[in-house]
């Protein structure tokens, strides 16, 4: 289980700089990586049978929350530290974890512990999905690496789609435990396939750890995640706990930023912050994706159930386009990086693609047939495949191996942040726009057919007099179609970023500087080991 030297790894490599039995080591990092973001979707459609079946409605949000807390927590760390110590034993370590979580969850008999087990898959998951990123950087210099980093990006989007329909499939059959059960045979393999086939760079680094800096994360972090989840929902904007959150999440991030000027080994350096490559890449992620991606796939199959009356697991289906076109275009892409060594153009074309995407989305009505609806989806999925892995590559591009980990897992952290504030935002902002449609739209006889509007379900809806219905449905069209028009300038500013991003060419080997830039990193601004 020891990593082997650089110079046994180079001898093992193939013409293409990838190791021998790759393909099988990438299967292992694929499957680890979409065990970790399945978890991150699987349970919504399963959860109020959970909470039916556990006595504890009361605590469903942290059923979701506590893996969202504990895998944007452990990133960094994970990343961190995978430069200092190695990446092999944090991997296994991480899959573990993810395990033990699954099993805890899996055999929960009451919410206290079905939540203990999903911090803790959390705390898995979220290295599983930096280690393996890391990995493949570690293994395959970043020219060869363009192919490979593709899939990756497609992961992610097909988990967004398949874990909803899972939880839905394993609630009404199997039995909604199936959702954690199924992780443990997949886990075990590909805890067996990098146990035995996995062989990196050592590491021999004695390390600090900054705990003071994880404290002072971990409470930025928490109470950004409970502001964004609570605000508006449980508790109103003006409540003095979500205030008092707010205004402890501002204080924990200034301090941790000011703990990581002093620390000797940061969990997120702040040189990392000189590379305009890495500011910028960083924020096209945080708003195209994080805020674009899951903003626009959390609230689509609401309103495809809503208006269009088709079932959670036919809305489900609805946004399969989007993980097509993810794979229409993050493999194409990939090869053209490999070959001609270049990235830029490919966020600017994406972020194009989802633009004009939300746009015509944002003209979307009740009259808009589901094969147009499918197209559109399509087209959003095109842009997010050729905007997704770039924007990883670049900044794994943009600094040597030894500090892959770091630079992977902070992208990758702010870009969790992202999608937290955003699908905050964007609940926000339709369930305003829902509430004012259904005032205007129901008068006192239709409101009194309809009843609780917080308590509408699809099923309702159809039960409806057909006038109600209608009203119903049309106040759910005009509440989230301009949504989606609110979007566009978040990615127009992303395009704006896009044409900013500076290109350093992708290299040949694993350390050697890009052909058109000097590392961002230079030796002398290294912060000294110890």
């Amino acid at each position: 289980m020891h990593d082997s030297p650089p110079a046994v790894a180079a001898k093992e490599s193939d013409s293409s700089g990838a190791p021998r039995h790759f393909g099988l080591i990438f299967a292992a990092l694929m499957a680890a990586m979409l065990l970790a973001s399945l978890d991150q979707t699987i349970v919504s459609t399963a959860l109020p049978t959970i909470v039916g079946e556990l006595h504890g409605v009361n605590h469903m949000a942290w059923v979701t929350t506590a893996y969202i807390l504990a895998a944007t927590v452990a990133m960094p760390v994970y990343g961190r530290l995978g430069d200092l110590l190695g990446r092999k034993a944090l991997f296994l370590g991480g899959i573990c974890a993810f395990l033990a979580g699954s099993v805890i969850a899996g055999a929960a008999q009451d919410m206290t512990w079905l939540i203990v087990g999903r911090g803790v898959q959390g705390l898995g998951g979220g290295g599983l999905m930096i280690t393996s990123q890391a990995i493949v950087a570690d293994l395959v210099p970043p020219r060869q690496r363009a192919r490979y980093m593709a899939p990756i990006g497609a992961v992610f989007g097909l988990s967004s789609v398949v874990g909803p329909l899972l939880g839905g499939w394993f609630t009404d059959g199997i039995g909604w435990r199936w959702a954690f059960w199924i992780n443990l045979p997949v886990g075990a393999v590909a805890l067996a396939v990098g146990a035995v086939a996995l062989r990196l760079p050592r590491r021999s680094v004695k390390v600090a750890f900054d705990y003071l800096g994880f404290v002072l994360m971990a409470a930025a972090v928490t109470c950004t995640v409970l502001v964004a989840d609570w605000g508006g929902t449980d508790y109103a904007w003006s409540d003095p706990l979500i205030l008092e959150l707010a205004a402890g999440g501002v204080l924990a991030w200034v301090l941790f930023f000011l703990s990581q000027r002093r620390a000797g080994e940061p969990i997120i350096p702040l040189w990392l912050f000189r590379s305009r490559i890495f500011n910028i890449a960083t924020l096209i992620s945080l708003l195209v994706i994080g805020i674009g991606l899951f903003a626009t796939v959390g609230y689509l199959p609401t309103y495809l159930q809503m208006v269009y009356g088709v079932s959670a697991t036919e809305s489900g289906l609805l946004l399969l386009p989007m993980v097509v076109g993810m794979f229409f275009t993050a493999g194409p892409s990939g090869r053209m990086m490999s070959a001609n060594g270049r990235y830029k153009a490919f966020p600017v074309v994406g972020t194009v693609l989802v633009g004009v995407a939300a746009l015509l989305m944002s003209t979307m009505d009740t009259g808009t047939s589901l094969v147009l609806v499918g197209v559109y989806v399509f087209l959003l999925g095109a842009g997010f495949g050729l905007v997704m892995q770039p924007l990883v590559l670049a900044v794994q591009n943009d600094f040597p191996g030894s500090d892959v980990g770091t630079a992977t897992s902070a992208n990758n952290f702010f870009r969790e942040i992202g999608a937290t504030l955003g699908t905050a935002a964007v609940g926000a902002v339709f369930t305003h726009r829902l509430t004012e449609q259904l005032g205007e739209r129901l008068g006192g006889a239709s409101a009194g057919a309809v009843g609780d509007t917080h308590s509408l379900t699809p099923a309702l809806v159809r039960a409806l007099p057909e006038k109600v219905q209608d009203a119903v449905v049309l106040a759910y069209q005009q509440a989230l179609t301009p949504v989606f028009r609110y979007l566009v300038p978040v990615f127009a500013l992303g395009l704006v970023l896009a044409f900013l991003l500076p290109e350093k060419r992708l290299t040949d080997g694993h350390d050697e500087p890009g052909a058109d830039a000097t590392p961002s990193r230079p030796e002398e601004t290294v912060p000294a080991r110890g």
